[in-house]
């Protein structure tokens, strides 16, 4: 039996990007991957606002991305 739930383990597992890993949690990393959103330079394009909107995002969420964006000088749109 162990046999089979680790095959089933490997096939199901889905390798998730890299952008914002560390930064953020895995929910507002999957919102922004599902609106394709993987770079600053594309999360410069939307809102704060619209961000937030997101399901996933939260305050804390938010704030962290905030304070990751200002170190590499980078914003939300306005």
């Amino acid at each position: 039996m162990a046999k089979c739930l680790s095959s089933i383990c490997v096939v199901s597992h889905v390798v998730e990007g890299d952008f914002l890993r560390g930064i953020i949690a895995m929910p507002a990393r999957r919102a922004l991957e599902k609106e394709k959103i993987d770079s600053l330079e594309k999360l410069s394009d939307y809102s704060e606002k619209e961000i937030m909107q997101l399901h996933g995002f939260g305050k804390n969420a938010m704030q962290k991305l905030k304070n990751y964006m200002n170190e590499n000088h980078v914003s939300f749109k306005n």
